[in-house]
């Protein structure tokens, strides 16, 4: 039976038989600097690779310098869009990167950043346009990192705000969607039930570890297919347990209760 090039590659950044992912972003470094947790990259990459995430995220450095080092194998999601925090405007994101290039340094997948509402949004979603026509020619799976942010936007957590920018995502023609969290299952629903496309949700701030896990379990009782978080994981003080009770939570149905219970047998 032929497979798709798209089919293969989706396998190594999503469970193949939960049809769920834990991805850690580590594309922190352009945008921010060199945070705590991810100063050694390839440090970060391995702890968060033995708590059994699926998958990383990072830009080009992350391969040539943090990647497949050492120790357990796992997924590369290659990040196309950047802008630092000392622009002028750092919510307009532009490509820095191409789904041909993720090819030759192994990527397994690709994703994008729009900030809907932004000034700067329709040269984002043109950009969108043109990666989702590559990542189609290629067989890359993408995903599109879909934020409201902008002036007109008061509340990024607006179930109306979040609805449009994941709907968004997927009639572009995004494979996964990562988007913001609305607080709570209900809300959250209406999210997944008017996006065609599987929904991650993304970690935010820093948070508690309680705050993070029932974020992440209402989540999944809304329908999302996992989670994308970042520094919740790799500036964790265990980030391999922090992500093996995230995973316990996306991929055997475990409750946020009993995740906090699995950190308090470190």
């Amino acid at each position: 039976m032929f497979t798709s090039g798209k089919a293969v590659r989706m396998e190594r950044i999503v469970d193949r038989k939960t049809g769920k992912a834990v991805i850690v972003p580590m594309d922190h470094g352009v945008t921010v600097g060199p945070i705590k947790g991810l100063v050694d990259l390839t440090k970060a990459v391995n702890q968060v690779a033995e708590g059994g995430a699926n998958a990383v995220i990072g830009h080009l450095g992350l391969p040539k310098h943090g990647h497949r080092t050492y120790g357990r194998d796992i997924g590369l999601i290659l990040h196309l869009s950047a802008a630092s925090m000392l622009s002028p405007k750092p919510n307009k994101k532009v490509l820095v990167n191409t789904v041909e290039n993720a090819l030759r340094v192994g990527a397994d997948g690709v994703s994008i950043h729009i900030n809907v509402g932004d000034e700067h949004e329709a040269e984002m979603l043109r950009d969108f346009g043109k990666v989702v026509v590559d990542c189609n020619y290629w067989g890359m799976p993408l995903i599109a990192m879909m934020y409201p942010r902008g002036p007109l936007i008061e509340d990024e957590k607006d179930l109306d705000a979040v609805k449009l920018a994941a709907r968004m995502g997927a009639d572009l023609g995004a494979d996964y969607i990562k988007t913001v969290y609305t607080g709570d299952p209900e809300s959250f629903r209406e999210v997944v039930e008017g996006c065609p496309a599987p929904i991650l949700i993304a970690g935010g701030s820093k948070q508690s570890d309680a705050e993070v896990f029932k974020s992440i379990e209402g989540a999944m009782l809304a329908g999302a297919k996992g989670v994308s978080i970042g520094r919740n994981a790799f500036q964790h003080k265990n980030p391999a347990l922090f992500v093996k009770a995230a995973c316990a939570i996306v991929h055997d149905n475990k409750t946020a209760e009993e995740a906090i219970a699995m950190l308090q047998e470190d």
